[in-house]
């Protein structure tokens, strides 16, 4: 069965293509372009971490040991972690690269594996195609990967384990003003949604005394029948949680705690355009600070017009937070994100976190002296009033090149009464509308669904748009 690998690394359902066997290849691979990548005699060092889905640790001892026996030294994790912070320790620990054992959002069935580079953000699509490369090469020779027991490599030094966690949450403190937070004791839902991210919103809010429930933060691979994905359908637990009237703001995070949604008292689900919206006034109004804004295609216009007062400037990529991290590693970016709930900031990891961008939207919550909700009406008066939906569709097999060549070559006139201003191939199709709105109709990178993405000045609109989408969409997939 053929490994295919995505923008960032490699995911399949657990037990078909997703195997321990699998595993090893890849992180066979993995092993000879680590060796291949440092000078003659240097020994390479790498992180490995990992979630809480389905044998996540044991895929993740499973990699280390091959690891090790490729004589590459190896931080293991104690214990499942966030991305984000797997991703700071490789930084922090001057490692040559990482690897995340996650599926992030995806559903319970699935798992994969990231590959992180010395930067601390996700690896480049050259070393993907290089690993991949490696992994050719693995399977013509046939023999399988050696790999060392845990006990062993540990024994031998090759292996050691680490907490992840403490450095991680210090380096937080260091982007967060946690006395704002501190003097103004909001009282905070968290909604770990059975991920890795469990326990660290809560532990960093708690030591600042403020009153704290963390909801579904036990250990549940399944995660409970829930997609661990930060979208209002999802949380019905956390809408539960703040119905009794006496918290100020929830926050949740995905299964790898690397994106990020929000929910209002009122249980008014707060998405992730209007975090980054939110944070980026923040950090030019009362932050002082200036710089580039990157955002992806399809995340909101908004920021096109928040970057525009402030004469910021702005820069559009395709879905996936790589693209994003390319921009931070060359540019100024003041604030980077994507409508799915990856965000980061300046002075961090050119990575998505959700427990970074949530944290600061407590401390934007705080500064401000009022409620998210009143935060969010005052956004909207400022750049406003943009309303946003998303559906996707499962789907057979298609060819993303050719719906797009047929998307461009007879565009429609207009769209839900609304005239088609110009059209983007950046990544699947968007037609820019004359309300400063859009449609977007891109297949996903990661699994088999078709998504359709509207945001338009009026509500009625959106739905409109999604539907006429979603017509457009599959009738010309073939």
């Amino acid at each position: 069965m053929a490994i295919k690998f995505g923008t960032d690394g490699w995911r399949a359902v657990i037990s078909d293509e997703f195997t321990f066997a699998n595993v090893r290849l890849v992180a066979q691979a993995i092993a000879e372009y680590a060796r291949s990548n440092v000078p003659a005699g240097q020994q390479p060092r790498w992180v490995v971490g990992f979630d809480t889905r389905f044998l996540s640790d044991r895929y993740a001892r499973t990699v280390a040991g091959v690891l090790a026996a490729n004589d590459i030294r190896v931080y293991l994790a104690r214990a499942d972690a966030p991305t984000p912070a797997v991703s700071f320790a490789v930084r922090r620990l001057g490692a040559d690269g990482g690897v995340m054992i996650t599926a992030s959002h995806n559903p319970p069935r699935y798992n994969g594996i990231k590959v992180k580079a010395s930067y601390g953000g996700s690896a480049d699509s050259g070393t993907i195609r290089a690993i991949e490369s490696y992994l050719e090469n693995v399977l013509q020779r046939g023999a399988p990967p050696v790999e060392i027991p845990m006990e062993e490599a540990e024994s031998r030094g090759m292996v050691e384990r680490f907490d992840p966690m403490p450095a991680y949450l210090e380096h937080i403190r260091t982007l967060i003003d946690d006395e704002a937070i501190a003097r103004c004791h909001p009282r905070v839902v968290v909604d770990a949604m059975h991920g890795a991210g469990r326990g660290y919103v809560r532990d960093f809010l708690r030591e600042l005394g403020c009153p704290v429930r963390e909801i579904r933060g036990e250990m549940n691979p399944g995660f409970g029948g829930v997609h661990p994905e930060p979208i209002a359908r999802n949380l019905q637990a956390l809408r539960d949680a703040l119905a009794d009237g006496e918290w100020d703001i929830g926050l949740a995070m995905d299964g790898d705690a690397d994106r990020i949604g929000a929910m209002t008292p009122q249980g008014r689900f707060v998405d992730p355009h209007v975090i980054m919206s939110l944070s980026l006034r923040y950090l030019v109004e009362a932050r002082r600070q200036k710089g580039c804004v990157v955002k992806t295609i399809s995340t909101t216009q908004m920021l096109n017009r928040l970057a525009a007062q402030y004469g910021l400037p702005l820069y559009e990529t395709p879905v996936g937070f790589d693209h994003i991290c390319k921009y931070i590693l060359e540019d100024d970016v003041l604030i980077g994100g994507e409508e799915s709930g990856g965000i980061t900031i300046r002075g961090h990891i050119p990575e998505g976190d959700g427990i970074l961008m949530g944290l600061l939207l407590v401390e934007l919550m705080c500064a401000a002296g009022i409620s998210l909700e009143e935060l969010i009406a005052d956004l909207m008066r400022q750049v406003g009033p943009f309303y946003y939906g998303r559906h996707d569709y499962e789907v057979q097999a298609f060819s993303k090149k050719e719906l797009v060549r047929r998307l461009v070559s007879n565009p429609p006139q207009a769209i839900a009464g609304l005239r088609v201003a110009g059209i983007s191939d950046l990544d699947g199709v968007k037609y820019l509308l004359e309300d400063e709105g859009w449609l977007l109709i891109r297949p996903s990178g990661t699994e088999p669904v078709l998504r359709i993405y509207a945001e338009a000045r009026r509500p009625e609109h959106v739905e409109a748009l999604l539907e006429e989408g979603r017509r457009l969409g599959l009738s010309q997939m073939g």
